[in-house]
């Protein structure tokens, strides 16, 4: 009796440990996933980032080109003759 009993808790000792491993496996691959997640997520944020800098950059360079004509226009009007 006092044999079975020893191997009882053995298996059920055994069969606990092999449980929690299982539980750990989950947790690592849920961990993995949210990096992945968080990964995508920024390269998106990257490329759109990129994306608006380059289309602002683009409207300053068109912004200061115009006023750079008025300045003219308005040196032109300004100037003794």
């Amino acid at each position: 009796m006092k044999r079975l009993l020893s191997v009882l808790i053995a298996g059920a000792i055994f069969t606990g440990s092999a449980g929690f491993a299982s539980v750990q496996e989950g947790v690592k691959g849920a961990v993995k996933d949210v990096g992945k997640d968080t990964k995508e997520a920024a390269k998106e944020t990257g490329k759109a980032t990129k994306k608006t800098t380059k289309k602002a950059t683009k409207e300053t360079k068109k912004a200061a080109k115009e006023t750079k004509k008025g300045a003219a226009k308005v040196e032109d009007k300004t100037v003794p003759k």
